[in-house]
């Protein structure tokens, strides 16, 4: 009877199981890609290991016998439960588990963060092990959080390219310039030329902006800013015109709060970039949701 059982066991139970379901040993020669004499010493050498006879083979044709359908049902559930147990250790060697630091900048794009959620949703999917923290921030703050390692990677606007970090684009954000209804400008906004812009105050941002140019003289821009909430309260009281993204804003024009000055040409561009340490970028966990957003958000 079988003691401890070894591959070779498993490759003579294989030949039983080949032959029960080919309905004999000739014609199970051409599933197992063997030779008739070979069929029938491996079948008598596995009898030989359990001790009894497991079919009648011969000029009287095939059948198993008592024993031998006994074992056939055993034999089943062993190598059902092989099988699930590789794909089990697969799944084990597959699954991720952790927690990811990811750093975001606030307000992004609705279409934005509903491609963020679902890479998040399938990577989650796989595994359940795999945990997010994460934490809004400006730019720059997000730069300096990866750098020091206190983040795993940073989706925003990142104007000054560090070397030590790498950078995938994921999407674009259309900002556009506004005035608010308390604004002298804002009964003829729609579409002023850049000149007609020029004599009044701005609020802009406080870093470089290689995008656009500054619409006025520099003693003009009055209120620098990285917060949008900032930014929008500043345009909202009428005191100054400036830029806001398109989502951002849309919300405040339906409500007859805010008007674009000329939504063709004071406009401009922004490159959303996902960011990561260079050092970081082939461990497991970063490098999974790498590819989940790059799959999400159509990285080519």
């Amino acid at each position: 009877m079988l003691g401890n059982v070894s591959e070779l066991d498993i490759r003579l139970i294989r030949v039983f199981l080949a032959v029960v379901e080919a309905g004999g040993v000739s014609a199970a020669q051409a599933l197992l890609n063997t030779s008739q004499p070979t069929i029938s010493a491996q079948l008598a050498a596995l009898e030989t290991r359990l001790g009894f006879r497991l079919c009648e083979r011969g000029r009287a044709g095939f059948a198993v016998t008592p024993r031998g359908a006994q074992f056939l049902d055993a034999a089943r559930r062993f190598l059902a439960a092989a099988e699930g147990f590789r794909v089990e250790v697969q799944q084990i060697n597959r699954t991720l588990s952790g927690t990811l630091g990811v750093g975001l900048m606030g307000q992004l794009d609705p279409q934005a963060n509903k491609r963020l959620a679902l890479a998040i949703s399938r990577l989650r999917a796989r595994n359940q092990g795999l945990y997010f923290q994460f934490t809004e921030l400006s730019s720059s703050f997000l730069e300096e959080r990866l750098v020091n390692g206190h983040l795993d990677l940073a989706i925003g606007y990142f104007w000054r390219r560090l070397d030590s970090l790498d950078y995938l684009a994921l999407f674009r954000e259309t900002q556009i310039a506004y005035c608010g209804a308390g604004h002298p400008l804002y009964g003829q906004a729609g579409a002023l030329p850049r000149e007609a812009v020029t004599g009044y105050e701005w609020v802009w941002p406080s870093h470089p902006l290689p995008e656009m140019p500054a619409p006025t003289e520099l003693e003009r821009l009055t209120a620098l800013t990285d917060s949008m909430d900032g930014a929008a309260m500043l345009i909202l009281s009428g005191q100054h015109l400036g830029f806001l993204p398109q989502h951002y804003a849309s919300g405040h024009v339906e409500q007859g709060q805010l008007r674009a000055l000329n939504p063709d040409r004071l406009r401009y561009e922004v490159d959303f970039h996902v960011a990561v340490r260079r050092s970081a970028r082939q461990g497991e966990l970063v490098s999974a949701f790498l590819e989940a957003l790059a799959d999400v958000f159509e990285v080519p």
